[in-house]
């Protein structure tokens, strides 16, 4: 039922405005969805690895990718075409239930994402993001799993900015940043930084 699909780092797995032809189901990799202005500025609007899936909405409600699919590792996809899909749906009526939870938590990360988009700053934003990957983690020291201009395109701004703030977070003894490592030093600095308040 399935068609197995290999894609290269860079390589699309669809465009946005393009008709809906399926799911896109991630097997192996990474893959980034881009939503890009038509001044060719990006925007991550999640990053996705194994047991993911890719292009839930269209499915539903009929209408194009409302963003583009990027391969960021190589990748192996399984792809599930859209009548199938639907036939699928009918065989197994908890799919869909599980697939609503899925589209669910999309809508939060999305509303998050406009939320620190529009109301915070670039340090504000970044702090937050390394703050709740500490708290993902568990840890107060790990690695980065973005480079700095694939950081840059989840926070809606340029490689460049995320660097500078790494390096005044470094320079105020809020972390250590070395080679993707960072160790947050100073946990109660980086939340006044992100704007948390208790």
């Amino acid at each position: 039922m399935c068609l197995e699909r290999r894609y290269s780092p860079g390589e699309s797995l669809f465009h946005e405005g393009e008709p809906c032809e399926g799911m896109h189901l991630i097997a192996e990799g990474r893959v980034k969805i881009v939503k890009i202005s038509p001044s060719g500025r990006e925007i991550t609007l999640a990053v996705d690895g194994p047991a993911s899936s890719v292009a839930e909405v269209p499915l539903f409600d009929g209408g194009d990718y409302p963003a583009s699919a990027v391969a960021i590792t190589p990748c192996t996809v399984l792809f599930l075409r859209k009548e199938d899909f639907g036939r699928f749906c009918l065989e197994h009526p908890a799919v869909p239930l599980k697939i609503l939870a899925v589209v669910g938590r999309r809508l939060r990360q999305l509303v998050a994402l406009v939320e620190s988009v529009t109301f915070g700053s670039v340090r504000q934003r970044l702090a937050r993001h390394l703050l709740q990957t500490s708290t993902d983690l568990r840890s107060e020291r790990f690695t980065l799993k973005f480079t700095h201009e694939e950081l840059a395109f989840q926070l809606g701004t340029v490689r460049e900015v995320v660097s500078r703030n790494l390096s005044r977070f470094q320079n105020d003894g809020i972390l250590r940043a070395e080679r993707g490592l960072i160790e947050i030093l100073d946990s109660k600095a980086l939340e006044a930084e992100a704007g948390i308040e208790y």
